[in-house]
C-alpha cells in the first residue's frame, strides 16, 4: 500500500497488569500542579488555542498546522477560541501562575469565581492584535505554558520545545506510546494523493493530524461519510492546512469511553488527576464527562506510566489525558492522546472540593443554556451554587431571536448518581437546559 504505514505490532490487551502505584494529585488548582515544575523560570499559561481564522493576528499557518475548520465558515469562533474555552481553565488555573487572556472574562464570573473557589485567578489580558509579540519582547515572563505550540511565540518561549510539543500532539504518534491502539496507517498528502489511498471496508475513521476538539475526525460508514471527508480535507490541503492524515481500525461494541488524566512532572513523577467517561454525539463530538471520584483507576496504572515514560523521555511536563474504548469482552483500546491541559480537567480537578462535602459523582457538559443575563443566572441558581450542586466554570450572554441567554460550561453534581439526576432536573424546572 502506497504512504507511510504505521500500526501497532502487538495486538490486543484485555486488562493491563499494573507494576507501579501512583496517588492522587491533592491541590484543586492548575498552578497547584504545575507548581513545582515553575521554579526556575517566570512562567505564564496562554489559555487560548491557536487558530486559522481570517479574524486571527497571529495564525498557525506555517509549521505548527492545525486543523479548527476546513474554510472560513467553518472555523472554531473567536467565542469559543479566545472566551469560553479560556475561561472554564482560568476558573481552576489559581493565583500562582498568570493567566493569559485576549479577552477578559465577565465582572460578575470572575466573582462568582473569587466566592465559590476561594482564590483569584492571576489575570494578563492581552490584546489580540499584539499579545505575542508581547509576550516575545517581555523580559518579565520567560516561559509559556500553551495548550499547543504557537507559530509566532519564539521557541525558547515554549515552556515545553514546541517541535517536540507538535510532534507528541500529532494522531500518529499514538503508536509509539507503548499502549494498545487500533491499526491505523499514516499518509503524508505532499507525496501521495488522497484519492490514491487504499481505503478498508466500512467502517472506518479518517483523521487529520491535528484537528482541534473533534474537528478533522471522520467516521466512515458509508460512501456519502467518505465523499464528505475527502471533500473536508481536500479543502485543508489546499489552503496548506494539512499535510498528514491517518486511517483507522474502527473499534466495535463500544461499552466504555473513558479519559484517563495524570500530570508528569520534570523529575518524571506521575500524580492522577482522574478518570472520566466521556459522552460524546453520534458524529464522535466531545460535550462532557461523568467522573466517580471513587473509580478506581488501578486499571489503566500501565498504560499511565507508558505513556508518562514516553511524554518524559521527550522533554515534556504537564497534563496528560489520554482516550481509552473498552469493549465488551473487555479489550482496551487507546484512541487517543492529548499532551494538554483536557476539557474534563476542571472537573477532575474538584475531586478533594467535592468528596469533602460528600459528592463522589459529578458531570461536566459546555452545553448548558438557560434564558436571561449572567447577573439573572445567578440569582436564579443561588441556593444550587451555593451547595455546589452546579458550579459554573464558563459563561457567556448572547442574544438569539430577541431573546437573551446564558451560555455556560457547568459542572453538575451530586452524593450519588440518582442524587445528581434529581438534582439536575430541579435546575431544569428553573429553565437550564442542554
Amino acid at each position: 500500500m502506497p504512504g507511510l504505514q504505521v500500526s501497532l505490532k502487538y495486538g490486543h490487551v484485555k486488562r493491563p497488569k499494573f507494576f507501579m502505584n501512583f496517588d492522587y494529585f491533592q491541590g484543586n488548582s492548575l498552578s497547584d500542579l504545575f507548581a513545582a515544575d515553575v521554579t526556575d523560570a517566570n512562567y505564564a499559561f496562554i489559555l487560548n488555542y491557536p487558530a486559522t481564522a481570517n479574524w486571527v493576528t497571529y495564525p498557525n499557518t506555517k509549521k505548527y498546522l492545525i486543523q479548527d475548520g476546513s474554510d472560513e465558515a467553518s472555523k472554531t469562533s473567536y467565542s469559543q477560541i479566545c472566551q469560553k474555552e479560556p475561561w472554564k481553565n482560568l476558573a481552576v488555573l489559581g493565583n500562582a501562575i498568570p493567566g493569559i487572556v485576549i479577552s477578559p472574562a465577565p465582572k460578575l464570573l470572575l466573582e462568582y469565581w473569587h466566592e465559590h473557589f476561594g482564590r483569584d485567578s492571576n489575570i494578563e489580558t492581552l490584546k489580540e492584535s499584539l499579545y505575542l509579540d508581547c509576550l516575545n519582547e517581555s523580559a518579565r515572563i520567560e516561559k509559556l505554558i500553551t495548550l499547543f505550540p504557537f507559530d509566532y511565540l519564539k521557541p525558547e518561549k515554549h515552556a515545553v520545545a514546541p517541535d517536540t510539543h507538535y510532534h507528541i500532539l500529532s494522531k500518529p504518534t499514538l503508536a509509539e506510546l507503548g499502549v494498545p491502539c487500533p491499526k491505523y496507517q499514516t499518509y503524508n498528502l505532499d507525496s501521495i494523493s488522497i484519492n490514491d489511498i487504499e481505503l478498508p471496508e466500512f467502517p472506518y475513521l479518517i483523521k487529520t493530524s491535528h484537528g482541534l476538539s473533534g474537528e478533522g475526525t471522520y467516521i466512515i460508514q458509508s460512501q456519502s461519510d467518505l465523499d464528505y471527508c475527502f471533500a473536508e480535507i481536500k479543502k485543508y490541503v489546499e489552503s496548506r492546512l494539512l499535510s498528514t492524515i491517518i486511517v483507522s481500525e474502527f473499534i466495535n461494541n463500544v461499552v466504555k469511553n473513558y479519559c484517563v488524566q495524570f500530570y508528569i512532572s520534570k523529575t518524571g513523577d506521575i500524580k492522577l488527576i482522574g478518570v472520566t467517561n466521556q459522552r460524546v454525539t453520534d458524529e464522535g463530538n466531545y460535550i462532557g464527562g461523568l467522573i466517580n471520584y471513587r473509580h478506581d483507576m488501578s486499571i489503566f496504572f500501565d498504560m499511565i506510566a507508558a505513556i508518562g515514560q514516553y511524554a518524559h523521555s521527550c522533554g515534556y511536563f504537564g497534563v496528560i489525558g489520554f482516550d481509552v474504548l473498552q469493549d465488551r469482552d473487555g479489550y482496551f483500546y487507546v484512541i487517543d492522546a492529548n499532551f494538554r491541559v483536557n476539557g474534563s480537567t476542571p472537573l477532575c480537578l474538584q475531586r478533594h472540593t467535592l468528596l469533602k462535602l460528600g459528592k463522589e459523582v459529578a458531570n461536566y457538559s459546555s452545553d448548558y443554556r438557560i434564558v436571561g443575563t449572567l447577573e439573572s443566572t445567578l440569582k436564579t441558581l443561588k441556593s444550587e451554587l451555593e451547595r455546589k450542586d452546579f458550579i459554573i466554570l464558563s459563561a457567556q450572554e448572547s442574544v438569539s431571536y430577541g431573546k437573551i441567554y446564558t451560555y455556560i460550561y457547568g459542572i453538575l453534581t451530586g452524593e450519588t448518581l440518582e442524587d445528581m439526576q434529581r438534582i439536575e432536573q430541579g435546575l431544569k424546572d428553573k429553565g437550564l437546559s442542554l
